[in-house]
């Protein structure tokens, strides 16, 4: 995150204080979520600047904010467009207008592959599928992907766009559906993973426009006087994740919990059994972060020992009848197999992992990589570390934004999986990313980000011994 645009963002975070030195201690979260949302929508519907850009921390309601805003423009007669960036992202994004508006018509624009949409847009009455905009041009919303808009041709300009995870969208990308609106709403996590590109993206370092640069970026380095807002509650990090993941990932843009110390409990109707995982679940469920160390060595990729690790803790708390429950009136809540999930760096190490629970009878967790848990929440996560077993620190494992998504999709706990000797790999592989003219130092960089984490993990340690 570019440190000049703290600025730009107003607001006070998590331990910030007034001018007067002192702490602040009445922050209402619901009235500074709703106070964050008024401000961005009469930008929006009433602004006189062609963008408005808001930065939304982990769970903050991105996906809320995006449909309360095609909601009101579209009772307003102004017809709008959506982009967004996976065909799982627009297909969402259809459901939960449709449900929450069901008088309202959306368009799904879609490819021309066999099985293009969630099928389960089928049995929306107000929503019409086709894989032809001009089909679809005079319906008040229409939704797709940057891919399938960028081919669109011959069809009058929206008036509105909004751009869903616009962080995750290359510049290039909005550079090829620019001329389909005239104003846009541009929503996203500036602390996710960096938009994804095949080549190497060295030879345009520098210039004004990169194309493998976020739109977000690329849009602010030219237009600095748009108006910026930005989200200041997550409700999915509960009080004792978030103050972590906002000092590590979002420094300029802090932000807070959703729900105070207490508010959420997570218990087991089994007793532990005095073993490493149970003992880490135990130190998860008390404390919201459990850290299980094994010995350091140096590993292959798909370190079998950190693998069955991984593993036997998701046993452990399905066995265990692990329960939730998200605020102090809530009935609690079992914590099933489709409420876990395993996150790793690599496609192989979800592969192997999928592989170990299954050897142990475990079906319906979620196993997969950083990239692919983006824009998902769980109960509980167990991450395999980035670093574990690492004889070197690549910039690939040092990426803020991977270690933000894998520390980030949580409503209660989080088991981190690691070998010994992090901090000390850290310091043997200091940052060194090269300084390239006319591109802004990002940060928090990976190698700080790192350090402080395992710092704070480290405080949650339970050792692991064959």
């Amino acid at each position: 995150m570019d440190p000049r645009r703290s600025a730009r963002h107003g607001g006070r975070g998590p331990g910030s204080r007034d001018p007067g030195g002192s702490a602040v201690t009445d922050f209402d979260p619901a009235a500074a979520a709703a106070g964050a949302t008024e401000r961005i929508l009469a930008d929006t519907l009433h602004g006189a600047h062609r963008g408005v850009v808001v930065d939304s921390p982990p769970g903050a309601g991105k996906s809320t904010l995006v449909v309360r805003a095609a909601r009101e423009l579209a009772a307003e007669g102004r017809r709008l467009m959506v982009i967004a960036q996976t065909n799982a992202q627009v297909d969402d994004l259809v459901i939960r207008l449709a449900g929450q508006d069901p008088e309202l018509p959306v368009g799904r624009l879609h490819s021309n592959d066999p099985d293009p949409y969630d099928k389960t847009l089928d049995s929306l009455a107000n929503v019409r599928k086709s894989a032809k905009a001009g089909e679809l041009a005079g319906l008040d919303v229409v939704i797709s992907t940057a891919a399938k808009w960028a081919h669109v041709q011959g069809v009058e300009p929206w008036p509105h766009a909004i751009v869903d995870e616009a962080y995750q969208m290359r510049s290039d990308a909005l550079l090829a559906v620019a001329g389909l609106f005239e104003r846009a709403l541009f929503v996203g996590d500036p602390g996710q993973l960096d938009p994804f590109s095949i080549v190497g993206a060295e030879q345009w370092a520098g210039l004004s426009y990169d194309p493998s640069a976020s739109a977000v970026s690329t849009l602010l380095a030219h237009n600095p006087e748009l108006p910026q807002h930005r989200l200041p509650v997550s409700w999915r990090l509960p009080a004792s994740a978030a103050p972590l993941v906002s000092a590590a990932f979002y420094p300029y843009t802090p932000f807070r919990s959703g729900t105070g110390h207490g508010d959420r409990r997570l218990s087991f109707g089994v007793a532990a059994d005095g073993s490493a995982y149970d003992r880490v679940l135990d130190e998860a469920a008390e404390s919201g972060w459990g850290l299980l160390e094994l010995p350091a060595r140096h590993t292959p990729r798909t370190d079998p020992e950190a693998v069955r690790a991984v593993a036997a803790v998701v046993r452990r708390l399905l066995d265990r009848g692990g329960v939730a429950t998200s605020t102090a009136d809530a009935v609690p809540a079992p914590v099933t197999a489709d409420r876990v999930a395993v996150g790793t760096a690599h496609r192989d190490q979800a592969a192997a992992v999928r592989a170990a629970l299954v050897e142990l009878g475990v079906t319906g967790v979620t196993v997969d990589t950083a990239n692919r848990l983006q824009g998902r929440e769980f109960d509980l996560t167990v991450v395999l570390h980035p670093l574990s077993g690492r004889p070197d620190a690549t910039a690939f494992h040092l990426e803020t934004g991977r270690l933000c998504v894998l520390a980030s999709r949580h409503r209660h706990a989080c088991v981190v999986v690691c070998r010994a000797g992090v901090s000390e790999l850290l310091d043997e592989h200091p940052s060194t990313e090269p300084v390239q003219l006319g591109v802004t130092v990002k940060f928090p960089d990976g190698w700080e980000a790192m350090q402080s984490t395992w710092e704070r993990w480290s405080e949650h340690r339970v050792v692991w011994r064959p």
